[in-house]
C-alpha cells in the first residue's frame, strides 16, 4: 500500500521533466532553455525590460544557445482590474478575462553560442530604431544565496514610451523559450513557477492556464482527500506533505503573467525591479518555500540585497563573475541499490510462487484423496 501511495503521488503530481525554473532542482537536458528572471520597470522616460536565462552559469562560452527561440510577449489591451486587494498584492492585479490573453507585441530573440545577438524581431512595437539593447553574460540579479557568485545569459532592452500606443498605462507580459516550435519554459510573475505546485504551467500558454489550474486542482484534491481519509498515520503524513507542497490553493486560479501599471509605484508585484526582494514579498502573501531555503542555505540575517552592486546606467545589471570550474557532479548512483532491490524482489516473488504452488498441489492431492475415499 505504501508503494502504491508513492506511485500515486508521483503520477499525479510530477511536472514535465523538461520544464524547470530558477531554484528548481531539475537538471535540464538543455540548460540554456531555462528561464531565470523577467524584469520590467520604468527608468526616466523609458521602460526597461530584462529577460535572463541559463541559471548558475560559471563556465566560459561557447554555450548551446543557438537552438532556442526566446520570446517576450506583451498584452496591451486585455483589461486588468485593481479592486481586489489580495490579487493586487500577489499578482499586481486581476486579469478578469484570462481566456482573452494574447500578444499585441512580441519580441523574438535568437542568440549566438557566445551569448551575442544573432537576430531580434520586434512585432507590434513602434519606433524600434530607438530601442537600446544588451545581450551577454551578467551577474545573476536574483537575491537568493544559491545563486550568488554565478552568472546568467541576459537580454536587456530599453524601450522608448513611443514604442507603445499613446497613453498606454497597463502592461501584461510573459516570456517563453522554445525549440523547434515546442515551448519548453515559461515565466510570468516572479518565483511562481519555481514553486512545485506550478511546474506543469511551463508548457501552457497563459490564455489556457486557468482551465489547466482548475483541472489540476481537482485531480490533486482527490489525491489529498484519499490520503487524508485513510486510518494509517503515514497516509495522513503524505497528505500533509502534499498540502504544503503540491496542493493548489484557493488564490491560485490566476494566469501566470507579470502585470505592470503606471498607476502605481514600480516594484514587485507591479512589474519587478532588479533590487526587489521577491523572496520576502512572495512569502508575505502565502508562498514561503524560497524564504525557507534562503535561511537554510544562507547565513543570518538573510541577505536582502544582490551579491554585487547594480550599475547606474543601462543595462543596470552587475558585471559578470569570473569564469570558474563548475562543482564536480555526484559520482554515486542509486542504480546498484535499485538492481539489488529488484533481484531481492524477484527472488522473494519466486519463493512465494513456489510455496503457493506446493501448497495448492498438496491441497489438491488431499481433495482428490478425500474424494476417492468417499467414492469407495
Amino acid at each position: 500500500m505504501l508503494l502504491a501511495t508513492v506511485a500515486l503521488l508521483v503520477l499525479g503530481l510530477s511536472p514535465s521533466a523538461r520544464a524547470s525554473d530558477h531554484a528548481d532542482p531539475t537538471n535540464l537536458m538543455g540548460p540554456e532553455s531555462n528561464i531565470t528572471g523577467l524584469f520590467l520597470f520604468p527608468k526616466d522616460d523609458r521602460l526597461i525590460l530584462i529577460f535572463n536565462v541559463r541559471r548558475a552559469l560559471t563556465v566560459p562560452a561557447p554555450y548551446s544557445l543557438e537552438p532556442y527561440l526566446y520570446e517576450i510577449k506583451l498584452d496591451l489591451s486585455t483589461p486588468v482590474d485593481f479592486t481586489d486587494p489580495a490579487n493586487t498584492a500577489r499578482y499586481g492585479g486581476t486579469v478578469s478575462e484570462p481566456a482573452k490573453l494574447h500578444a499585441d507585441a512580441t519580441i523574438r530573440i535568437r542568440l549566438n553560442n557566445d551569448a551575442s545577438l544573432k537576430s531580434v524581431e520586434y512585432e507590434g512595437l513602434e519606433n524600434t530604431g530607438d530601442i537600446r539593447s544588451f545581450f551577454g553574460v551578467r551577474d545573476d540579479p536574483f537575491t537568493f544565496p544559491r545563486f550568488f557568485g554565478v552568472n546568467v545569459v541576459s537580454m536587456a532592452l530599453s524601450l522608448p514610451r513611443n514604442a507603445f500606443p499613446d497613453g498606454q498605462q497597463d502592461f501584461i507580459l510573459w516570456g517563453t523559450t522554445s525549440r523547434d516550435g515546442e515551448q519548453i519554459d515559461h515565466v510570468g510573475r516572479s518565483i511562481r513557477t519555481q514553486l512545485p505546485r506550478f511546474g506543469f504551467l511551463n508548457t501552457i500558454a497563459p490564455d489556457r492556464q486557468v482551465p489547466a489550474l482548475v483541472e489540476h486542482s481537482a485531480r490533486t484534491t482527490k489525491i489529498y482527500n484519499f490520503l487524508k481519509g485513510n486510518k494509517e498515520w503515514w497516509s495522513a503524513a503524505f497528505g500533509e506533505l502534499m498540502e504544503t507542497t503540491f496542493l493548489l490553493r484557493k488564490y491560485d486560479n490566476q494566469p501566470d503573467v507579470m502585470i505592470y501599471s503606471d498607476r502605481f509605484a514600480p516594484g514587485y508585484p507591479n512589474g519587478r525591479q532588479l533590487g526587489d526582494d521577491v523572496v520576502a514579498q512572495t512569502c508575505a502573501f502565502g508562498d514561503c518555500l524560497l524564504q525557507d531555503i534562503a535561511f537554510i542555505e544562507g547565513g543570518f540575517p538573510r541577505s536582502t540585497v544582490n551579491d554585487k552592486p547594480f550599475l547606474p546606467d543601462f543595462p543596470y545589471l552587475a558585471e559578470p563573475w569570473p569564469d570558474k570550474a563548475p562543482p564536480a557532479p555526484p559520482t554515486r548512483s542509486l542504480t546498484p541499490y535499485l538492481v539489488v532491490i529488484a533481484i531481492i524482489f524477484i527472488l522473494l516473488s519466486w519463493v512465494l510462487v513456489e510455496v503457493l504452488h506446493v501448497l495448492v498441489r498438496n491441497i489438491w492431492r488431499r481433495v482428490r484423496q478425500h474424494g476417492h475415499r468417499a467414492a469407495t
